[in-house]
Formats: structure tokens, C-alpha cells, sequence
């Protein structure tokens, strides 16, 4: 099982991570995780995992968003040379 660390923590206790199970539309943590590929995460939060659809499909209209700008050249950075020297 995987399990998550406290960023900056000095100890190495181990937190407890989340999971979306999009078959079963549950969040599952390390104790009863389904062993399938339905699983989304780790998540800190339990909130997290919950929202784990929402969040992928958030992601993914940016990534295409900006796929879309990046093939047009209109990546709104300028031409992406400016730092080159000549």
C-alpha cells in the first residue's frame, strides 16, 4: 500500500492517503483501497479525492486550452525567444 508523508515534517510517521474509486464513485483510503486501476490519487484530503472527476476535468480543458494557444503560436509569454542570445 502507499501511503503519504507531511510535507516538512521531521518525523517519518506516515499520514493516511485518499483515493477516488471511479467505479464505486468512493473515496478509500490505504486501509481498504480497491487493488484495481480504478483508483485515482493519493490526495492529502479526503475532500480532494472526492472532487477527484471535477479537479481531472479541470485540468484537462487548461491542458487543452493551452495545447490550442501553443498550436495557434498565441501562448500569450511572446515568441519564446526572448531570452535567446544572438
Amino acid at each position: 500500500m502507499e501511503s503519504r508523508q507531511i510535507a516538512g515534517s521531521d518525523t517519518q510517521e506516515d499520514t493516511v492517503a485518499y483515493w477516488y474509486n471511479i467505479t464505486s464513485k468512493q473515496v478509500e483510503t490505504d486501509a481498504d483501497r480497491s487493488s484495481s486501476d480504478d483508483v485515482m490519487g493519493p490526495y492529502d484530503t479526503e475532500d480532494e479525492a472526492r472532487n477527484a472527476l471535477a479537479t481531472a476535468a479541470q485540468n484537462t480543458e487548461q491542458w487543452d486550452d493551452e495545447d490550442r494557444a501553443w498550436e495557434s503560436g498565441s501562448t500569450g509569454t511572446g515568441t519564446g525567444t526572448e531570452d535567446l542570445e544572438d
